[in-house]
């Protein structure tokens, strides 16, 4: 690495020092180090106050929508990056075709699949787009 010229050096500390005083590269404000407070984990929302009744086909890979913002519920389309980020969908690919009762209410404990947490507290669902 070639040495800085005194100028270049000057310049290199100024701006090492607007960062420890919180003002950032650009100079105005912004918390320690100019950087944003972390963002807080969004927390998923109840897309319906039943499962969705669902036929799935074996060895496919389907995207359960995690969030409840989707639009294709139960199943996932990408709302979850503007509306909930840090909220995931659970991809999941079944062994055998058939019907499932996938959660609507986002509560259940054994994603994807409904296991009647939308009757211990009913009510929370989102309203109806």
């Amino acid at each position: 690495m070639a040495p800085l010229r005194p100028g270049a050096l000057v310049t290199a500390m100024r701006a090492a020092a607007a960062l420890l005083q919180g003002g950032g590269a650009g100079g105005g404000g912004g918390g320690a180090g100019g950087l944003s407070p972390p963002r807080a984990q969004a927390e998923p929302v109840a897309a319906a106050e039943e499962p969705f009744a669902v036929e799935l086909k074996a060895g496919r890979t389907y995207a359960w929508c995690a969030c409840g913002h989707s639009k294709k519920q139960p199943f996932c389309d990408g709302a979850h990056k503007r509306a909930a980020p840090g909220v995931t969908p659970l991809r999941f690919t079944p062994d055998a075709d058939g019907r499932a009762r996938l959660c609507g209410c986002k509560r259940t404990r054994s994603p994807p699949f409904c296991d009647g947490s939308h009757r211990r507290d009913p009510g929370r669902a989102a309203p109806p787009p």
